[in-house]
């Protein structure tokens, strides 16, 4: 299958929600707040047209099934630090398309000029961890009981870091 990637639209509320109900409620513990929520993604496309979060999606036929976004706050004292957020449709996961929009946010991440690059997931994740170490970020914390799910489960967080390359010439 093929795949478009582009930049997350005003119009894409309704196509986000669609596809955040079709992932496991696991695979959206570590954004720290519910994105099946029509006020969470409202608030994201706010911090979107203010310049705080870079969103991608990954299309399949004008649907949804990936997500990618680089959160910043330029204004706090880890300015030179961006979070990515990956979210991938479990029918399209191993096809290349978490691969293709994580590089696409590293390059959007290298034009701000960010320094360093952060990615937290459960430690369960064997495939997103694969893939993010692959692109050069290595483990730098284990967040011990940091989540709970809707059944009030505890889940640890795994952080993963990357340094980027200096844009000073």
């Amino acid at each position: 299958m093929s795949h478009t990637i582009r930049r997350f639209r005003p119009t894409d509320d309704v196509a986000m929600l669609a596809f955040a109900a079709t992932l496991p409620e696991h695979d959206l513990l570590f954004l720290g707040r519910d994105l099946r929520h029509p006020r969470v993604v409202e608030a994201w496309q706010q911090a979107v047209g203010e310049g705080w979060i870079d969103s991608l999606v990954g299309e399949d036929d004008g649907r949804i099934v990936a997500s990618a976004a680089l959160v910043r706050d330029p204004l706090g004292w880890s300015g030179h630090v961006g979070e990515i957020r990956l979210l991938v449709a479990p029918d399209r996961r191993g096809a290349g398309l978490g691969g293709d929009l994580l590089e696409a946010l590293l390059a959007i991440a290298h034009a701000h000029g960010l320094a360093k690059l952060t990615a937290t997931m459960t430690p369960d994740q064997a495939g997103s961890i694969a893939l993010f170490e692959g692109l050069g970020f290595a483990r730098e914390a284990l967040l011990v009981d940091h989540v709970r799910d809707g059944g009030g489960q505890p889940h640890d967080l795994l952080v993963l870091a990357r340094a980027m390359p200096s844009t000073a010439g």
